[in-house]
């Protein structure tokens, strides 16, 4: 009772202490509420972390952190949120380098994003998983980015702004522009962009101002005449054909440094249908009204298209009358000094074709029926007929390919200097393709150099090298292992890559000693990711698509924060698939259905991703014949267990020691299961697999900060941080 009397008074001297503890905690306790409660939402934190990562880890970004963090509510540099959503990202102008995260496709609610006037890409594409949601202005301008447009832009229904001047951009204008009937604003000015405008800008309903000057563009501005333009500069590309009039009305029009013809413009060719509904038939009359009424006639259009047609058609067939009397005077003038030798008659029919297409048959070309309107062949575009007589006589091994190698050609001196004569001190493996050496070069610049075996690629010419170096260089993504240069001297012939000293995810898991660190559970799930994206990129990006082939631990490298890069991409697509097969020999990785057909297919890939997945979960290799008969394949012992919780706990590496969250492990195992089918066509794609370690990988920082706090997986409240 008396303690209850002092309590209901007023405070002895005994009591004042207390109260000022109290005060104090009153004081301290709002800003730990900030630290612990973060009010960003948590898949744009970590797209934020990843972000600062790939720009290298600025310290000029006030606020921004590798790990963790708020940058709604401690207001990063450059961000501006609305609630717990990031709906802009401004950092133009602070020398920024690296390049753009890898999952910024995840932020939902971004509006805005300018990276502008930076030193961001260092020659490589643009980041294609950019955020396409809600984005409208991305402004990616002054940097060094290469490649082509990504094709995420296509995805950005509300993009209004879009500005990539003065980078590094090449190859065909990407056609992204068919689903963009908002954007108002495009700058593509000052790139080495190449080829004809894409039809897809025609659909650009409410563009405005349109920069494409300084480019290599080539063909007709036909596709922009009917654009509602206000400000067009096309200047300073490769343009012919004629200004269409409706452009010559546009206020700031600017095309000078263009080989535009003079004179009337031709009429539109006959039969060609609109390319869209916004667009003005050519078929329809000024007044509206439509030419075919279903009276009988042919317009005056169409009389000269046909004129035209024929003539095109006697021009292909008396070419190739003047082609077979020279070829015959060349066979009677090859027979009378080759007395030993037949000319055979079949010598082109036999030839390996231009572009990868059947080569031409003249003996086919009776009839003008057997020509229609199209070329013979896709013949070599910058060659001309009359460049060669002996054109159709000469056989052709491959497609000679003049895209420029962006790459560094180094000498076979250099590059024993750099590996100290290719010693075996250097060697750091061997696969399927011939060992990689370690070099160090006088720059302090430490390199892998790959000396390809010839025996499995086995080159007939320096022009093989050079098309399978330029396959290879053009191949970009933050997850592949990028070529940095080659070497094709005295019958070697070497790439020379990126070094990632952590070594390959093979070697981490299965030859660790006991002084090594485990990966842990968060490291295993990025190593998926980034190796699922490598993936995604060459089946689902590249044009034509790429099968690597040859997917496994032993080619995915890991640099120092544990990043997978993916090597030898590109290298197997040069060898036919029988002949790869054979000269691949890591059991256990190989699909059931490359086993029996010999096929290579992207499925293929997906069953050898799902291999490797199941190594990241078990600890196991593929194939171990030190095992009982019935757990030597990883797949045939691990798949019935993948949907058992209790079977699959016991399968988990015991490297982990049981660190991780069991919701998380679940939903792993349920991923690469389906990749594992044995039925192809019940394999996801892998921009499936993708969005589905994407939610995993999400929580990758909760992860670690509940470990922290409990080594026990087994509670909810642990449980429930996890997808």
């Amino acid at each position: 009772m008396g303690r209850r009397r002092r309590g209901g008074g007023m405070p002895g001297a005994a009591s004042l202490p207390l109260l000022l503890l109290a005060a104090c905690c009153c004081c301290v306790w709002p800003r730990t509420q900030i630290l612990v409660a973060a009010t960003t939402d948590a898949t744009d934190l970590t797209a934020l972390n990843t972000l600062f990562t790939s720009l290298n880890s600025p310290g000029q970004l006030k606020g921004w952190q590798v790990n963790g963090g708020d940058p709604c509510g401690e207001s990063w540099q450059g961000i501006t949120c609305s609630g717990s959503s990031v709906t802009a990202i401004k950092l133009p102008s602070l020398g920024l380098s690296g390049n753009l995260g890898y999952n910024m496709n995840t932020m939902s609610s971004l509006v805005e994003l300018d990276m502008s006037q930076n030193s961001l890409g260092g020659g490589q594409a643009i980041q294609y998983n950019l955020p396409t949601a809600k984005l409208e202005r991305l402004n990616l301008a002054g940097n060094q980015f290469g490649g082509e447009l990504p094709y995420s832009i296509f995805s950005m229904n509300n993009l209004k702004y879009l500005n990539i001047n003065h980078n590094q951009l090449q190859g065909k204008m990407t056609d992204v522009f068919s689903n963009l009937g908002s954007l108002t604003t495009v700058d593509l000015s000052f790139n080495s962009l190449t080829g004809d405008l894409p039809e897809g800008l025609s659909s650009l309903s409410s563009v405005k101002t349109l920069y494409l000057q300084n480019n290599q563009l080539t063909g007709s501005i036909n596709v922009l005449a009917n654009l509602p333009l206000s400000d067009l500069n096309v200047a300073n590309n490769r343009f012919t054909g004629w200004i269409p009039s409706q452009l010559k009305k546009i206020n700031s029009l600017q095309t000078d440094g263009n080989s535009w013809t003079t004179g009337p413009a031709p009429p539109p060719p006959p039969f060609t249908a609109p390319p869209s509904n916004r667009r003005k038939s050519p078929a329809k009359k000024d007044d509206g009204s439509s030419t075919s009424d279903g009276k009988s006639g042919i317009s005056g259009g169409a009389v000269a298209g046909i004129i035209i047609s024929l003539l095109v058609v006697g021009a292909i067939i008396a070419f190739f009358v003047i082609k077979r009397k020279r070829k015959s005077k060349r066979e009677e003038h090859f027979e009378q000094h080759q007395p030993f030798t037949s000319f055979p008659s079949n010598e082109v029919k036999d030839t390996k074709p231009f572009e990868e297409s059947t080569a031409i048959d003249v003996d086919s070309l009776a009839s003008p029926a057997s020509v229609g309107l199209k070329p013979p062949a896709k013949i070599e575009r910058n060659k001309s007929f009359d460049d060669d007589d002996d054109f159709l006589s000469k056989p052709v091994a491959r497609k000679s390919n003049t895209k420029p190698i962006k790459a560094i050609v180094y000498s076979v001196a250099d590059l024993q200097i750099a590996t100290d004569s290719f010693s075996m001190d250097n060697l750091v493996g061997e696969g399927t393709f011939g060992r990689v050496y370690r070099s160090q070069f006088n720059d302090g610049k430490v390199l892998a150099v790959k000396k390809l075996d010839c025996t499995v690629i086995p080159f007939q010419s320096s022009d093989d090298f050079v098309e399978l170096v330029s396959n290879i260089s053009i191949l970009h993504h933050p997850n592949l292992n990028e070529l940095v240069g080659y070497c094709m001297e005295h019958g070697q012939h070497l790439l020379v890559y990126d070094f990632h000293r952590n070594g390959s995810l093979h070697d981490l898991l299965h030859l660790s000693d006991e002084y090594s660190k485990p990966l842990s559970w968060n490291t295993r799930i990025k190593i998926a990711l980034g190796s699922a994206r490598a993936l995604e990129y060459l089946h689902e990006v590249c044009s034509p698509s790429v099968v690597h082939k040859n997917f496994k631990s032993s080619n995915i490298l890991l640099d120092s924060e544990y990043n997978p890069h993916l090597s030898d991409a590109g290298l197997a697509s040069f060898i036919p698939d029988a002949e790869f097969q054979t000269a691949e020999q890591s059991a256990g990785c190989t699909a059931p259905e490359v086993d029996m057909t010999g096929q290579y297919t992207m499925k293929s890939d997906v069953y050898s991703f799902g291999v490797v997945m199941l190594e990241l979960l078990t600890g196991r290799k593929p194939f171990d014949s030190s095992k009982p008969w019935s757990e030597q394949s990883l797949v045939r012992w691990a798949s019935p267990q993948l949907h058992d919780i209790d079977a699959l706990d016991r399968m988990v590496d015991p490297a982990l020691k049981g660190l991780y969250p069991a919701k998380s492990l679940s939903r792993f195992a349920d991923v690469l299961a389906l990749c594992v089918q044995a039925e192809p066509e019940f394999r996801p794609p892998m921009s499936e697999v993708v969005q589905a370690l994407v939610r995993l990988v999400q929580r990758a920082n909760m992860t670690k900060k509940m470990l922290d706090g409990d080594a026990s997986r087994r509670g909810d409240d642990q449980d429930q941080d996890f997808i």
